[in-house]
Parts: structure tokens; sequence; C-alpha cells
């Protein structure tokens, strides 16, 4: 490697043609996009290695990478072992680099010995700097852009003029400019990331706000036609009022569907109350029968056999059973009957509902209990499709699972949860 005391051929250098010698983020002077760019080029963690190799190979003990415009020299990242003064955001003067000419004609300049060159030789830049060997290879950005140069200066000369020196040269430009793309499409999706959080956060927020507002409206009207129920006589009267109750009872599970599916997204969860004092049989028997009132056009069949505690939430496994028998309204075959079980044995609690019907695709089944899931059955079905999901996280937060099998002979929904202990969570 070539030897020279850091001040020989420099002096005086600085004090020509220094733009600017502070940090990139003290720079008051340097535009926001080149700020950007200087960045950008900071977070590459192969470019220290690049500049150390450039100068051992090539004996050189200045490299840089700068980001180079019609206007401006900005250095990016440098390697300085010969007291240069270069720091990454610091500016020279674009005049007073060999470097515009790179930017100009869009081709290397390589030049392995100024004395000896007739380009050169006389050239006011290479005196301004005290520099005798100088290579500065474009950057190239995959959509064509110049972005700036790689580049290395000596003040002896050095032996640059061969097929190798600027060949490894421009595989590291290439390679400089392939990781700025990495670096920029990162970036971006980061802030896609970012954004697309935020936004979820405001529509889950939303639908919480929505479901605590549309309580007090859905609670009045409810009151209000169990008043009427006791004052109408006639029988299109208590039909009406039939289509209003099951209509209150409708809007009612899909606010409590969209109040648990806010709790269950924003991070709180859905909270256990497994202090029940009614027997959990009796509990789903009357879910059963709230639901046969409002269709008693469908055959419900049920056959239950709780003969052990079960350390549940009795309300939130009546809401799982509702969901499942509402969605087999939903789906099933209407001239068939609905079949429900629920039975403790084998140490283990199990509630299922069957319907006949159009089996479900093989490929839709693995999507049931995604939140807004419609599937390709009924495209134009009413509601949300948050039933299946709110089941779902019941069956997880109780420590169990909610399955789905379904064939041309039956479609059924299983829940198993283990018996003993309280679920996690619970209180």
């Amino acid at each position: 490697m070539n030897s020279v005391p850091p001040s020989s051929g420099m002096a005086g250098r600085q004090d020509l043609t220094l733009a600017g010698e502070t940090s990139p983020d003290q720079a008051p002077g340097l535009p926001d996009d080149l700020r950007r760019d200087v960045e950008s080029v900071a977070r590459l963690d192969a470019v220290p290695s690049i500049l150390d190799v450039v100068c051992r190979i090539t004996g050189m003990r200045f490299a840089a990478v700068a980001r180079v415009t019609e206007e401006h020299w900005v250095a990016c990242r440098t390697l300085d072992s010969i007291g240069f003064g270069l720091r990454p955001g610091d500016e020279l003067q674009i005049a007073t680099t060999l470097c515009r000419e790179t930017w100009q004609s869009g081709e290397p300049v390589v030049v392995g010995n100024v004395s000896e060159s007739a380009a050169y030789c006389h050239h006011p830049v290479p005196a301004m700097h005290g520099f005798q060997s100088y290579i500065s290879v474009p950057i190239i950005l995959s959509d064509g852009r110049f972005f700036g140069t790689l580049c290395a200066i000596d003040p002896l000369p050095t032996r640059l003029e061969n097929p190798e020196t600027l060949g490894m040269f421009r595989l590291f430009a290439e390679l400089i400019a392939a990781q700025l793309k990495a670096d920029e499409e990162l970036l971006r999706t980061r802030a896609e990331l970012v954004e697309q959080r935020e936004l979820a956060e405001l529509r889950e927020q939303f639908i919480a706000v929505l479901g605590h507002d549309l309580r007090n409206p859905v609670a009045s009207i409810s009151s209000g036609t169990r008043l009427l129920g006791r004052s109408v006589q006639d029988e299109s009267g208590r039909r009406i009022l039939a289509l209003m109750q099951s209509s209150v009872l409708r809007v009612s599970g899909l606010i409590n569907n969209l109040m648990d599916f806010a709790r269950a997204r924003l991070g709180d969860g859905l909270v256990l109350d497994t202090t029940g004092r009614d027997p959990l049989g009796e509990v789903l028997e009357n879910t059963v029968s709230e639901l046969r009132s409002i269709h008693p056009d469908r055959a419900i069949e049920s056959r239950i056999a709780i003969t052990r505690p079960v350390a549940a939430d009795q309300a939130r496994i009546a809401q799982l059973l509702s969901n499942l028998l509402g969605n087999a309204l939903t789906h099933g075959a209407a001239d068939s009957p609905i079949r429900i079980g629920a039975a403790t044995e084998n140490n283990s609690f199990e509630l299922w509902v069957a319907n006949s019907g159009t089996p479900i695709p093989p490929d839709v089944l693995p999507g049931l209990f995604r939140p807004f899931f419609r599937g390709s059955l009924r495209p134009n079905q009413e509601g949300l499709g948050l039933g299946l999901f709110i089941a779902s996280e019941i069956a997880r937060v109780h420590g169990g699972t909610l399955a789905a099998a379904s064939d041309p002979g039956e479609t059924r929904f299983t829940f198993r949860m283990p018996l003993g202990h309280p679920p996690e969570g619970s209180r």
C-alpha cells in the first residue's frame, strides 16, 4: 500500500472546497431529500466493508459513497486514512469534483496518474485537492436514476487502468444500488404496515363505540315490545310483535358480537365469569327454547346430559351455542331438524350442533372462524360474519377447541373443553 503523511499534498484543501463540515443531522443547509439519501446509505451495513475492500485492493486511502446531483456533491459514507476531512453529510462544491463528469456522462472516470494523464495533468480539480490517482463509478438505481458515485482518491499514483479494478468498482456500485432499492422497499413496507395498523385500530375502536351506543336504543325497543305483548290481543298484532322481538334479538346478538370482536382484537380479550350458580344444562335448554320460540317453523332437537360440574362462564357457553345454532338455522336445510347435543364424559365437556344441507366445501373450512368471513356458500347472506369467530374465541379462552366437519350427510360444529380446572383468565 502507498505510504504518505496525511498532510502531504493536501494542505489548504478544506478551506477551498468544503461547503459544510457538520454531521448530516446537524447540516441545516442540506435539502431534505439529500439528507434522506445520506441516511439511506448510512443504514446499509455493507457499505463500510465495501469501502474497506476498495482501499485494501487498490491501495488508495480515501474512499466514499457520494450523492451527486447537478448542483450538489454530498458525502454519504467515507473511509478516510489521509485526513481529507469529509464526514457523512459534508458537502463539496460540485464544480470542484471530478464526480460532476461522471454525472454528466454516466460513465466512470479513472485516472491512475494525474501527472502522466493528457486529459487531467492540467486539470484544476486534482491540483486543488492534491491527488494523483482518482476513480469514480456511477451508482445507477433500478429505475435508471443516477444516485451518485463510488469514488476513491490518493495523493500518490495508483494502478487503476485495468479491467479487474474497474469491474470491482462496477460490481460494488451495483450492489449499493440494489441495497438502496431494498432499503426503500423496506421503509415503504414498514410505513404501510404502520398505516394499516392505525387504520385497523381506528376501525376496531369505531366498532366498539358503535356497539356500545347501539345497546341503549335496542334495550328500549326490547322493553317496549314486552310491554306491548301484555296488551295486544289480536293474532295479527301478536305476529307483528313476534317479528319485532325476533329482530330485536338478532340485533342484540349482532351488537354483542361486535363488542366481543372489539375486545378480542383490541387486546383486552374476553373475560370469563365462572361464578354462575344455575346448572349449565338449564342455561343451555333456555337458549334452545328461546330460539325455538323465534323460529317456530324449524325443528330443533336437543339432548343435553350434563352430569358433572363444568367450570365455565355459563353466559359465554350459551352465547357459543346461540351462535352455532344461529349458523345452523341460516345454512341448514329448512326441511330437516337441527340436532344439538351436550354431555360430560371422559373428563371433558362436549357441545355440538349439527344440520343437514349443502356441505361446506373443503377450501372454505379453514377460514370459517376468521372474522367477517362469509365463504362461497351464500355470499349475499345477512349478518357480519362474526358469529363463528366469537364462538371460536369463547372456546379458546375456555382452554377448549371448536372444530367443524362437513360432508353430504351433515355439517357439525363441536366444542370440547377439559373439566376440573377453571379456565385461564376467569374470575
